[in-house]
């Protein structure tokens, strides 16, 4: 398995075995022992859900703040995004700095996102699922977010879908971040 360390600091993507034969193909998503003497050898999963979003939709930029932060895997099950997340970590040499990389079905890889990163994605494909696996449960009064044209993404916006509370998230220069 290939662990690639990102532009921010403690985010990794990463390669996923992937078997195929005449019936089809194999993917396993989630082994503790993938990450075994890693830097990710404490994540411990607690909850694992997935949205399906259509062409244009944007989600994000989402986080939990403390104490019900959480570090999360994600990967693209079905189509294609342009997954994107900010440190907001305050004393993180890496504070403020965007990153965005390109999930889709057809390459399988986790996206390894820890505590103080504000996460979001644009779908390109006409239809996109994506599966989360986090090691702290929701906790709806503690789940914030950041406006994503707050963050330099560069895209687009004519024909995108957000939702409106994704709108009124305030921007990261107005956030005052508990990391």
């Amino acid at each position: 398995m290939n662990i690639s360390e990102l532009d921010i600091a403690g985010c990794y993507l990463i390669d996923l075995p992937k078997f195929e034969d005449h019936r089809g193909e194999f993917i396993k998503t989630y082994h503790p022992n993938h990450f075994e003497g890693t830097l990710l050898s404490d994540f411990d999963l607690q909850e694992e859900f997935y949205s399906v979003s259509n062409k244009n939709v944007l989600r994000g930029l989402h986080f939990q703040e403390p104490p019900a932060a959480h570090n999360k895997l994600v990967t693209c099950l079905e189509g294609e995004v342009m997954d994107f997340f900010v440190d907001i970590r305050s004393s993180s040499p890496t504070y403020g700095r965007l990153t965005k990389v390109q999930l889709n079905s057809n390459q399988p890889q986790l996206l390894y996102l820890p505590k103080g990163i504000a996460h979001g994605f644009l779908t390109c494909s006409q239809r996109a699922t994506l599966l989360y696996k986090t090691d702290h449960v929701y906790a709806p009064e503690l789940d914030k977010g950041i406006h994503w044209s707050s963050v330099g993404l560069d895209i687009d916006s004519s024909e995108l879908v957000i939702s409106e509370r994704d709108q009124a998230f305030p921007s990261l220069s107005d956030y005052k971040s508990p990391f």
